[in-house]
């Protein structure tokens, strides 16, 4: 499999597939948090596990008054922070069939549709309007469609406005998905992210939950840890496409060291071919090499080969010589 990063603690393997990714959001980072106070993403409602992964909302905990869709709006559904549309049209495989056809055919789509950092459970109604709607502020005079759930819909403006509560989690989401698989944001979102993470510091569910996450993903959200910060032009580390890239730069040494002896080759298979760098000193290294661990995450910026560092403008570490 080639859809898991090394980890540095002890965790589970990362799930396969989203479906498997509902199921343990469900058992292990949501299952105690039915009546926890901060309550479904959007509107803040109880609910009780129903199904495998699902559940049945407590609509009247909220206040929440049904829009359109009374069967949707009674049910848990699971939110992608940053939909499927957003990642999904920077691959190619969307381009040739849609979401059905990168579920198929592309493992580094269902990678990024796994990613537990991405999901919290929803109301279905308003997972369902939310589609894949930028966020945004919309015009104050707009009344609440949902009741007492603050969160908004322009449909005409096609934006959404989250609740205050979990402002500055969707924005450090956003954050933490378009860095680690180096998806585009335009300069007007990135603007309105910053600004609902400096109004809205995490809290202590938002940390909990990180803790959680990270247990099976591998790695925490670093913009929850404060181990980065989003400033407006901000370079992508494009830390997450490392792994799903190995298999194809595994071939890529194979086919670059044909000539070579085998024993050179399987050298490198052994110790992988990651490549960091840093950006202060626009030295990369190798990860089996001594300076790999010591570029601190807000430094790092990651490579898939040697030639794109190069071209970058970065030089192989002195003390990190190649196998």
């Amino acid at each position: 499999m080639v859809f898991g990063l090394a980890v540095s603690f002890n965790a589970w393997s990362a799930p396969a597939n989203f479906e498997q990714a509902k199921v343990e959001s469900r058992k292990n980072v949501y299952g105690d948090q039915t009546k926890s106070g901060s309550g479904t993403l959007y509107c803040g409602c109880d609910w009780q596990w129903v199904g495998k992964s699902g559940g049945r909302v407590d609509l009247a905990s909220c206040g929440y008054h049904v829009r359109s869709q009374q069967t949707r709006a009674e049910r848990i559904e699971w939110e992608h922070i940053v939909p499927a549309w957003v990642f999904g049209h920077q691959r190619q495989c969307w381009q040739n069939g849609g979401r059905k056809n990168c579920v198929d055919t592309d493992p580094g789509f269902r990678v990024i549709e796994s990613d537990m950092h991405n999901l919290a459970p929803s109301i279905g109604e308003v997972n369902g309007d939310r589609s894949n709607f930028s966020y945004g502020m919309v015009a104050r005079n707009t009344p609440n469609m949902y009741g007492a759930c603050s969160s908004k819909v322009d449909f005409k403006s096609r934006l959404f406005e989250p609740r205050d509560r979990v402002k500055g989690m969707v924005a450090r989401v956003n954050f933490y998905m378009h860095d680690r698989y180096n998806l585009t944001m335009s300069r007007q979102q990135q603007q309105l992210m910053m600004a609902w993470d400096r109004q809205y510091p995490v809290d202590a569910w938002e940390r909990k939950r990180d803790n959680r996450i990270a247990r099976f993903m591998g790695h925490h959200n670093p913009f929850v840890t404060g181990s980065k910060k989003w400033e407006l032009g901000h370079k992508n580390s494009g830390q997450g496409l490392v792994a799903q890239n190995s298999t194809s730069k595994l071939n890529n040494l194979h086919a670059e060291n044909n000539s070579a002896p085998s024993k050179k080759i399987a050298s490198k298979t052994v110790h992988g071919e990651t490549i960091k760098g840093n950006k202060n000193s626009q030295i990369y290294h190798f990860e089996y090499c001594s300076g790999y661990k010591k570029v601190a995450d807000k430094n790092a910026i990651y490579f898939r080969t040697e030639a794109e560092a190069r071209k970058a403008g970065y030089h192989l570490a002195g003390n990190c010589k190649k196998y």
